[in-house]
């Protein structure tokens, strides 16, 4: 899971002193949602490719890239509005979801550097935050066909 970074961006990742951080960009979408949530980890909204996304500071940690397993992300909002707490009861908690991750530079948010597409899933509330991971269904681990020639199920053909 390289990722492939532009020159600037590199540039502004090796600096020590930063004119300006990167910004992830995040997009949830949901059958049950008329038009995706866009939410940017700052305080001031950010117009990226023709989309707004609201200023709300959350805590994430990107996925991993560890060979062998799954990458894995986790999400952390403050638990601060009823919409939100409505939205994970009547779904399951956000069953179904897909969340976008993209970072991107606020002088430059139209070039996204990276993006990664992944599954919402155990979703826990408490009274101060809602956590979430992200990730992928291992499909490795599913069987291939849904049914399987054996004696017991088939003797006529053994």
């Amino acid at each position: 899971m390289a990722r492939g970074y532009s020159a600037a961006y590199k540039s502004t990742l090796a600096q020590v002193s930063a004119p300006e951080a990167g910004l992830i960009l995040l997009e949830l979408t949901h059958p049950s949602l008329s038009e995706p949530v866009r939410i940017v980890n700052d305080v001031v909204d950010l117009v990226s490719n023709g989309h707004t996304y609201i200023g709300l500071p959350f805590k994430c940690v990107l996925p991993d890239d560890f060979d062998g397993q799954l990458p894995k992300a986790q999400l952390t909002i403050d638990n601060v509005g009823k919409e939100l707490m409505a939205w994970i009861e009547t779904t399951s908690g956000g069953n179904g979801s897909i969340v976008v991750f993209s970072q991107v530079m606020r002088s430059r948010p139209d070039q996204v550097e990276w993006s990664i597409t992944m599954n919402l899933y155990n979703v826990h509330v408490t009274m101060q935050d809602i956590t979430a991971e992200l990730g992928f269904q291992n499909l490795f681990s599913k069987p291939a066909v849904k049914l399987k020639y054996r004696p017991d199920n088939s003797p006529g053909i053994f």
